[in-house]
């Protein structure tokens, strides 16, 4: 499996919404809403690295609210 880690800054007001649009999709297993510079890191699990991209551009930045992302993708150690 792969993970990556989605940061995600919204729109004022649009927190609360997009972190429950996000977890409602499958590939989601985590969203948190956190203070700093990002509103919102969540945490995605695929089978394959080629499954991410699809993911994120299909599925999450399409959500409104959503001003940008920025995606890490988690080597294990």
């Amino acid at each position: 499996m792969v993970k990556a880690y989605v940061l995600i800054v919204t729109s004022p007001g649009a927190t609360r919404r997009v972190a429950l649009a996000m977890k409602a999709i499958d590939e989601v297993i985590e969203v948190h809403e956190v203070m700093g510079p990002y509103d919102i890191v969540g945490l995605i699990e695929a089978a394959q690295l080629t499954d991410i991209p699809p993911i994120l551009a299909e599925r999450i930045r399409t959500l409104e609210g959503i001003q940008s992302t920025t995606s890490l993708v988690a080597f294990p150690v």
